[in-house]
């Protein structure tokens, strides 16, 4: 039996990247040592990090105008460096909140610097249904330090496709979810950061693709781990950085780029979305509370109109190989995960046991 892994994160990776990675693992390059035992100063390692941020750079088709940084702690990292690094004494932080993470960004964020949080949701003039307001209509302040939102709420299965502007203020983004799912022009914003567990590769690592002149800010004073304009000095490599889950970044990259880039992932992402959110559309047994035009590809969370039959459904998606299909919590209902490495077949394969599973309990 096939498995499915919907899983919001850690999620799957590609199926050719981790078997790539069983084959290497105790003797990689030849070396006779696994790519975790080698110094992360050698020349073979600083080679395989020269490729990965190559690789990334062609994939988002980033300019020498920013820095690319590998750094540990994933996004809740993230969340405490862009204010240490960003900080203003004038001039508050704005926080867009449109959902859980970006919410979390904002209480994080009020620990180290003045901060104005803006609700961009929409749901009462959607009638009740989860939803954002257009960009456009975002009421931002005319001085700020940053401007941060985040695209794709993981959670609420809300996604972002504009993307706010400002005259002065640095636009923040937290792409954990969405990066590499679409086409992004990375020149809209100045810091772009992502825990890698999604699209990228293990859990532990972040990137963060900054502006230069971002830089020169001196901020707060801040642990040297989270210090951007040192980690760019340093190459990333101020303390020992997660280097088995860089190795896997890298491979995934290498498996993007083979597979058409972020286009041919976009195009992909697409498919499989509509799939599953008009088989749930036709349906009166499950519904979707997300207004159309914020739904997220990559998490689309769903309920069932009987949800005394909740744990049922778990039970036997989970016996037809269909995994972590649970929802958050916090919303209830499930949840299907469908990052980059899923493949059409997988969403296929869930559509046709729902489908089953309604005219069994119907």
């Amino acid at each position: 039996m096939t498995k499915y892994n919907f899983c919001a994160g850690p999620a799957m990776l590609p199926p050719a990247v981790m078997q790539k990675a069983q084959k290497e693992f105790i003797d990689w390059q030849g070396l006779g040592v696994s790519v975790m035992e080698i110094s992360h100063r050698s020349s073979d390692f600083l080679a395989l990090t020269a490729k990965c941020e190559a690789s990334l750079r062609r994939l988002m088709n980033i300019s020498d105008e920013f820095e690319v940084l590998f750094m540990h702690g994933g996004g809740r990292g993230q969340f405490s460096a862009v204010p240490l690094n960003l900080h203003l004494n004038d001039k508050p932080a704005v926080y867009c909140e449109n959902g859980v993470w970006s919410k979390g960004a904002t209480s994080e964020a009020a620990k180290f610097t003045a901060v104005e949080s803006i609700n961009v949701r929409d749901d009462e003039q959607q009638n009740g249904q989860f939803s954002i307001k257009p960009a456009s209509s975002w009421e931002l302040p005319a001085d700020a330090s940053y401007i941060h939102y985040c695209p794709n709420e993981t959670v609420d299965g809300i996604e972002i496709f504009e993307v706010p502007s400002h005259p002065s203020a640095p636009i923040v983004a937290d792409m954990s979810s969405t990066i590499l799912s679409r086409e992004f022009d990375v020149n809209q914003f100045d810091l772009i950061y992502a825990g890698a567990q999604k699209n990228i590769g293990p859990s532990g690592l972040s990137i963060v693709i900054i502006r230069k002149t971002l830089l020169e800010r001196e901020g707060l004073a801040k642990p040297g781990i989270l210090d951007y304009a040192l980690e760019a000095k340093q190459g990333s490599m101020y303390n020992t950085p997660p280097t088995f889950a860089w190795y896997l970044a890298a491979e995934v990259f290498e498996w993007l780029e083979a597979n058409g880039g972020v286009k041919a992932m976009e195009e992909q992402n697409i498919a499989k979305a509509e799939l599953l959110y008009n088989f749930i559309d036709s349906s009166d047994f499950y519904s979707n509370k997300v207004a159309k035009h914020c739904r997220s590809r990559m998490n689309v969370p769903f309920w069932l109109n009987d949800e005394s039959l909740n744990e049922k459904f778990i039970n036997e998606s989970k016996e037809a190989g269909l995994l972590a299909l649970e929802g958050h919590r916090i919303v209830g209902g499930m949840r299907a995960s469908i990052y980059n490495a899923m493949p059409l077949e997988g969403v296929q394969a869930l559509v046709n046991f729902m489908e089953k599973f309604a005219k069994e309990h119907s």
